[in-house]
């Protein structure tokens, strides 16, 4: 199992430089309730990402079943998914859009709370580390508590680095907009970067692991 989840960290590490989150709760910050309101914003779209990992993984398995060969459809998953992520980060990210909402002060909780869930959507081509990450804990093949488990965990690593935002509000409001606005600047930054590095890297050792599955019969790990 720890072997499992140390091969999530590059995934994880890729999936947390997601400029959209960032810059929503940034947003969420400017507001009335600035803690409030960008907490329950990251609350609604752990909550969310978490339904759809349990969706994806639950459909994953079906699937699995249904073809009686969970390995080699599992393998098969990966080299689509390597694909995807090399394609992702070799065409670059051309789709940065950040969408401004208007009439900050009248967000309260409950519209921050859709807002978070929503972020899942837009931000949707930055959930391919995500999916690789559900197909790797499915092809190692747990417990079901286990496999749960690890996608709780992965989930909460996700959510731990943009508590930064509220926690900065908490601790000095005042110089918080600043600084917030900085670090947004160097996520993105940093993302246009390091992300289609990441992206790439985790491509080839997917197709690697499911081009060896096929011929030799054992993938990387």
């Amino acid at each position: 199992m720890i072997d499992t989840f140390l091969s999530l960290l590059p995934f994880l590490v890729a999936d947390v430089m997601n400029p959209v989150l960032f810059a929503f709760m940034v947003y969420a910050a400017g507001t009335n309730r600035p803690v409030l309101n960008s907490s329950t914003v990251l609350l609604g779209h752990t909550l969310a990402y978490f339904s759809v990992g349990i969706i994806v993984a639950s459909g994953l398995q079906k699937i699995s079943h249904y073809l009686q060969n969970p390995q080699a459809i599992d393998y098969v998953l990966s080299f689509i998914l390597g694909l995807l992520l090399l394609w992702v980060a070799l065409s670059g990210n051309k789709n940065n859009d950040k969408k401004k909402v208007a009439n900050g002060n009248s967000l309260t909780p409950v519209k921050a709370l859709g807002m978070g869930a929503v972020i899942n959507f837009i931000g949707a081509p930055f959930a391919l580390p995500y999916f690789a990450a559900i197909d790797q804990i499915l092809k190692a093949n747990h417990a079901s508590h286990d496999a749960l488990s690890l996608l709780v965990a992965y989930n909460i690593l996700y959510a731990l680095p943009f508590l930064i935002i509220p926690t900065l509000v908490l601790v000095n409001r005042q110089s918080s907009a600043a600084i917030l606005q900085r670090i947004n600047s160097v996520l993105d930054q940093a993302s246009r970067f390091l992300m289609p590095v990441i992206l790439f890297v985790a491509g080839v050792a997917l197709v690697v692991d499911a081009a060896l599955y096929f011929t030799t019969g054992e993938g990387l790990y």
